[in-house]
């Protein structure tokens, strides 16, 4: 089996100040027995009191804080944390509360398996639990997933999950040019362009919609079909 000894997670943040404790206080809940974890939060120049609310957790727990004065998207905030992580391997936590940290326990024994370098969680294969904010999230989550599956030969059921953990020398590898939301179909057709299998395993889920916070929209999913279509034919 792989030894893992640290796991990174990164924390992109924008204007979440009513959920972000919660979800740190979480990820510090987590058992994750001998394996040690470090947090970075990546503040993307939040106009709201998150900022504040990070500086008070780093009383309570080691993370880690990069902030911007301005925002400069999701992706751009994932880069500079990947940039800071010393773990063996690196995730994705968003900073609200749609996903569950404790997921991140059966992602990691996935990941000490021979072999396996990526792992994604699947909300899809959680048959018991299949929720989505809405039909058109639902939708294009399919669509991105199928053409991911037609253009880069994968054999994955859930492209745009949040849930994304990589083995950190795998994901250094990759040149990620992505600000906003093209993270999740860029780096995935990047992977699967290198020939490096994707394995999944089922997560919870519980979203919520764009009145609720949600930002991601009909803009994000058609840049997420040319990011895909794009990188199927560029490098």
């Amino acid at each position: 089996m792989n030894k893992i000894s640290k796991l990174s997670v990164v924390v992109p943040v924008y204007n979440e100040e009513k959920t972000i404790g919660k979800i740190i206080d979480k990820l510090y809940e987590v058992d994750f027995g001998k394996v040690k974890l470090e947090v970075i939060t990546v503040n993307d120049g939040s106009k709201d009191n998150t900022l504040n609310v990070l500086k008070d957790l780093k009383r309570k727990y080691p993370i880690k804080i990069i902030s911007y004065s301005k925002n400069k998207g999701k992706s751009c905030a994932l880069r500079a944390g990947f940039k800071k992580v010393t773990g063996d391997v690196v995730t994705v936590q968003d900073g609200d509360l749609e996903y569950s940290p404790n997921d991140f326990v059966k992602m990691l024994k996935k990941m000490s398996e021979p072999g396996v370098t990526v792992v994604y969680g699947s909300r899809r294969l959680n048959k018991g639990n299949i929720q989505y904010s809405g039909l058109s999230f639902y939708a294009g989550g399919l669509l991105l997933t199928y053409m991911s599956n037609i253009l880069y030969g994968g054999n994955i059921t859930d492209e745009p999950t949040c849930y994304k953990m990589f083995e950190s020398k795998l994901l250094k590898s990759v040149k990620l040019k992505s600000k906003r939301f093209e993270f999740c179909p860029e780096v995935t057709a990047k992977v699967l362009k290198k020939g490096v299998k994707i394995h999944e395993v089922p997560i919870s889920y519980n979203p919520r919609k764009v009145s609720q916070g949600k930002k991601i929209n009909m803009g994000d999913f058609l840049e997420a079909v040319w990011v895909l279509v794009k990188y199927r034919f560029v490098d």
